[in-house]
């Protein structure tokens, strides 16, 4: 993959991030301040607790923090996989977001 390819599809994921939070704090209790700074989105959640999205250009990688613990994602076969064979990056940012907010909350490619 090429480095515009790389940041087309990067880029792409973080505005999905933050629309499905603007469709939870619409739709639902969840109060998500989603703030984005370059490559980087914040998630804060109303215990203060937060979730750190932020590209990572020179290795083509998404990593993703949470009070649970540091993901790498690399794209693969059509999804953002991690690279140490955990679950996707949907998949662990819905586990861990839900976590956060004390609330079911399912995000989606």
């Amino acid at each position: 993959m090429n480095d515009l390819e790389y940041l087309n599809l990067a880029e792409d994921l973080l505005r999905r991030l933050e629309q499905q939070c603007d469709q939870f704090n619409e739709g639902s209790d969840a109060d998500i301040d989603n703030q984005r700074v370059g490559g980087m989105v914040t998630l804060v959640f109303p215990d203060r607790s937060q979730i750190v999205v932020n590209l990572q250009k020179p290795l083509q990688e998404v990593w993703l923090a949470t009070r649970h613990g540091g993901y790498h994602y690399k794209y693969a076969a059509g999804q953002w996989a991690d690279t140490k064979g955990g679950p996707d990056f949907w998949s662990r940012l819905s586990q861990d977001a839900s976590s956060h907010a004390v609330m079911e909350l399912t995000f989606s490619a």
